[in-house]
């Protein structure tokens, strides 16, 4: 007698070893990636790094030699969501620059920004002020 056991993903029957749970690679990561999205914090953070890949994504197209002043509203017409980012830069004087991940943005007047690119002096003024 046969043990024939079913996927618990898709349903088909499966052979090979008893204590095999899925028919294939496909079947095992839809599997888990739903019992991902059942837990509604994990498709939170999907949901935020997804924006904010698409931010940095917007961002490096609109400034592809570093350093770029547009207006803001092509940005939001490219999709660019100004709610989130990853980290903020302010300099000496007190202005405050946005970033997502190594591309950032300073909020001009007159609906202009200011993009940059991540620069290692910045690292260094951080860590200096959050002593």
């Amino acid at each position: 007698m046969t043990d024939e056991k079913q996927c618990q993903q898709c349903g088909s029957k499966m052979t090979g070893r008893m204590d095999k749970r899925f028919c294939s690679n496909q079947c095992r990561a839809n599997a888990h990636n739903a019992g991902r999205r059942q837990n509604s914090g994990e498709q939170l953070i999907l949901n935020i790094n997804s924006i904010l890949r698409r931010n940095r994504t917007i961002l490096k197209q609109a400034s592809p030699q570093g350093k770029t002043t547009t207006h803001k509203q092509v940005l939001q017409l490219a999709g660019f969501d100004f709610r989130h980012h990853t980290h903020l830069y302010r300099t000496k004087q007190g202005n405050t620059y946005y970033f997502c991940y190594d591309y950032g943005y300073f909020l001009l007047p007159e609906e202009k920004v200011l993009i940059v690119n991540w620069q290692p002096y910045m690292e260094q003024s951080n860590s200096s002020m959050n002593k």
